[in-house]
């Protein structure tokens, strides 16, 4: 492993151990995997608030539109069969649709451009009013009239992906869970991931949470309901490690996977523009895409009633991240940027030097904490409660053991000035002072806070 990146995934776990005192999220499972290895593993919170359980690593999630990826990956496997092709209409392997459902290509019922119906007239499973669609209640669906028509924008659909997976039933003669199982999942090498409920006997299922509004506490949501005929779109259930392994294998720079160059290609590449959206995204085949910070990725995401998913693969840095969280108002999406963001800091600065590796540590004020980041040769001063931790940071020059000079900063902060640390007769940091402010450990500002307000 570069020496940048193993510095990176240091601070990646302090980084998100501190958002989750601050957020009070229930839970958080992170997996980075790098070459087609998983190079860091870690969980926070509980599985489940009310019990008090411990979240780890090999707790299952509902990923639930990470699904669509494995479908897609699916149909890609099937294709380079010859057993079906991308342009082949929807009529041709499924009977009894709509004349225009019929004429909708693979592709477009995996690109989200069929013009499908996206839930259905009654949307009442995703908030837990009615049980998930069942196969025959999908294919009486699309037997009616579709609201807009094909190819004429992106759409998302769940609907569009429930008869991927009759496409897939068709083609293959088994039943959706059966063949995925066997010919994506587990031929991806994955042991801990599956198709829909139920999860084996004796693994570990974390539990949805609400938002703590309107009643002032999270309730829990059990996420243990079968999604029936829409396993192939929002089924499946998996860990970080499981999904940080196989969108690595997607990546077409990967040395292993179930898939050819030329399939992972055309799955990963931006195909249709996401609109009417402030965020720049696209959608291949069964994948979105964009850039954070100037790095461009694949991966999915998923919402499931209570948990909020999200996956990611830089494929120029062969690196993929997965980051599940449990709570209707997961912060998975802004806490996977929030790390491109630490990994694009690393890669641009390198591995701390000798000079400045030991300035490391979390500092605190009445006005919160700082965290000082070597970085290359200088010191970063990342602001832990932001979504990205590093956006505007101080840096510091050493300029001796335990004495700095602000080189960099914004036009409200100290440029210039000086910084200087306490040492014990060990060498260990007891204190900052930061361009005339005394910077504390977190139990010494904890004692001054009670001492100065409370007493």
């Amino acid at each position: 492993m570069d020496r940048w990146l193993a510095a990176a995934l240091d601070y990646v776990p302090e980084w998100i151990g501190f958002q989750m005192r601050l957020t009070e999220q229930p839970g958080c499972s992170l997996a980075i995997a790098h070459k087609g290895k998983v190079v860091l593993e870690q969980a926070w919170g509980h599985a489940n608030l009310k019990r008090a359980t411990e979240l780890t690593p090999r707790h299952r999630f509902r990923v639930a539109s990470h699904s669509k990826s494995f479908t897609a990956a699916g149909i890609m496997k099937l294709r380079e069969k010859g057993k079906l092709q991308l342009d082949d209409p929807a009529g041709r392997h499924v009977k009894d649709l709509h004349p225009k459902v019929a004429q909708a290509t693979i592709a477009q019922l995996l690109s989200h451009t069929s013009g499908i119906i996206r839930d259905g007239t009654d949307t009442g499973q995703w908030v837990d009013r009615r049980p998930f669609r069942s196969a025959n209640e999908i294919r009486a669906d699309l037997t009616l009239a579709q609201p807009i028509e094909a190819n004429t924008r992106f759409k998302y659909s769940n609907h569009a992906f429930g008869l991927a997976g009759l496409v897939i039933e068709s083609v293959t003669g088994e039943p959706y869970n059966t063949w995925i199982k066997r010919e994506v999942v587990d031929a991806a090498g994955l042991e801990e991931t599956r198709p829909d409920m139920p999860v084996p006997k004796g693994a570990p299922l974390a539990r949805g949470h609400s938002w703590a509004l309107p009643l002032g506490r999270r309730v829990i949501i059990p996420g243990d309901n079968s999604t029936h005929g829409l396993a192939s779109a929002t089924g499946f259930i998996s860990t970080a490690a499981d999904l940080a392994r196989f969108f690595n294998q997607l990546s077409p720079n990967a040395s292993r996977s179930i898939l050819s160059v030329a399939s992972r290609r055309e799955m990963t590449r931006r195909q249709w523009r996401v609109p009417h959206s402030a965020v720049e995204r696209w959608y291949g085949l069964g994948t979105i895409s964009g850039s954070i910070g100037g790095w461009d990725y694949f991966g999915h995401s998923g919402g499931f009633q209570g948990f909020i998913t999200r996956t990611g693969t830089i494929a120029a840095h062969d690196l993929t991240l997965s980051v599940l969280t449990n709570a209707a108002d997961g912060l998975a999406h802004p806490w996977l940027e929030g790390i491109v963001h630490i990994l694009r800091r690393f890669r641009r600065k390198g591995a701390p030097t000798r000079r400045v590796a030991d300035w490391g540590g979390r500092w605190w004020s009445l006005w919160g904490c700082f965290d000082y980041v070597p970085v290359g040769d200088r010191v970063m001063v990342a602001t832990p409660a932001l979504l990205d931790p590093f956006m505007d940071a101080s840096e510091i020059e050493v300029t001796g053991r335990a004495k700095g000079r602000v080189v960099l900063a914004g036009g409200f902060a100290s440029h210039g000035e000086e910084v200087s640390r306490k040492l014990s007769k060990s060498g260990r940091t007891l204190e900052v002072k930061m361009t005339g402010m005394r910077l504390l450990d977190e139990e010494k500002i904890a004692n001054e806070l009670v001492e100065r307000y409370e007493r």
